[in-house]
Parts: C-alpha cells; structure tokens; sequence
C-alpha cells in the first residue's frame, strides 16, 4: 500500500494526524491516525480495505443486520461486552473496536474502525473516546428494523465493485 494523502482528521484537537494508504487505483483502502508520530486509530474501507475478522467473523463489508446480531450473541454468551454509542454504533470498548456504515452497491455495509488498547475505554462514544472526528461523519447505523440494515445478498458479504460477493462467516 503506498500514502494517499494526508490530513487534519480532527479539529478539536489539531495534533491529531490522518494517513490514507491504497493500492491499485489510488482508492483509500485503510484510515490510520497518529499522534505525535504514534499509531493509536484504523478504519478499513469496507469496499477497497482488507478484511478485518474477530472470533473468525468477517467484520467489513458485512450486512449491519447480521453482524449486529453476531455481537449481539457474543454478548449474551459471555465473550463480548457489546456497548453503543450516542450515534446508535456498537462496539466492544474492552478491544477498542466500533462499527460504523458506510455507502456501497447502493446499500450500507459495515466498515470497522479500531483503536489501541490505551484508547479503547469508551471507544464507542463519540464524545469522550479517542476515534477521530472525521470518522464519525457519514451514514449512521441503520436500526435493525431498516431495510438498508438486512442483507439484500442472502448472507453474503459485499466485497468491491464488479467483484462477485464473498460468503460470510
């Protein structure tokens, strides 16, 4: 992957650097965001970034539905804290991960956004946590009962354009 760009990603707090890398065409495929030269914050690009995976679930490009649900029986099992944030995203605080949405073949699929272990308490909420800004622009999480929400592809996973989608796990 090579540097895209960079940019201010938040403007409350000016030290607060963003890096987007891509492949092939230039399209950014992963958000990573530094403070005084430290990594603390990725977001991956749901169509055009890797595929990110917890318990051997597939976390991008995902039906915000079924992978809500997956967390969701995590969380009654034991193995996950799921938390939601003041913008309805949910989350696990403990690893410093939260689940946003973002727009592609006319739908929303998920895209995760992960923080280090220092800044994992209260990732989930936009206020007081440590994800920048810029990443909580866009598209809110669509409630369960939403259309956008369910998968339109009978389970499957939404992985870029003109490529076919890839099973989920």
């Amino acid at each position: 992957m090579s540097e895209l760009r960079r940019f201010q990603a938040d403007p409350w707090f000016p030290k607060t650097l963003g890096v987007e890398f891509g492949a092939g065409r230039g399209r950014p495929a992963v958000s990573c965001y530094f403070i005084d030269g430290r990594l603390f914050c990725v977001a991956v690009d749901a169509v055009h970034g890797p595929q990110v995976t917890l318990r051997g679930r597939e976390l991008a490009a995902c039906a915000p539905a079924d992978l809500e649900r997956f967390l969701l029986h995590a969380d009654e099992r034991g193995v996950l804290d799921v938390a939601y944030g003041p913008r309805g995203n949910p989350g696990v605080n403990g690893l410093g991960l939260v689940l946003r949405v973002q727009e592609a073949g006319g739908g929303v699929v998920t895209r995760p956004v992960m923080v280090g272990r220092g800044f994992a308490d209260r990732c989930t909420d936009d206020w007081e946590g440590a994800i920048p800004e810029c990443e909580w622009r866009g598209r809110p999480w669509p409630p369960a009962d939403s259309s956008e929400s369910r998968s339109s592809s009978g389970g499957r996973t939404y992985w870029g354009e003109g490529n076919s989608a890839k099973p989920a796990s």
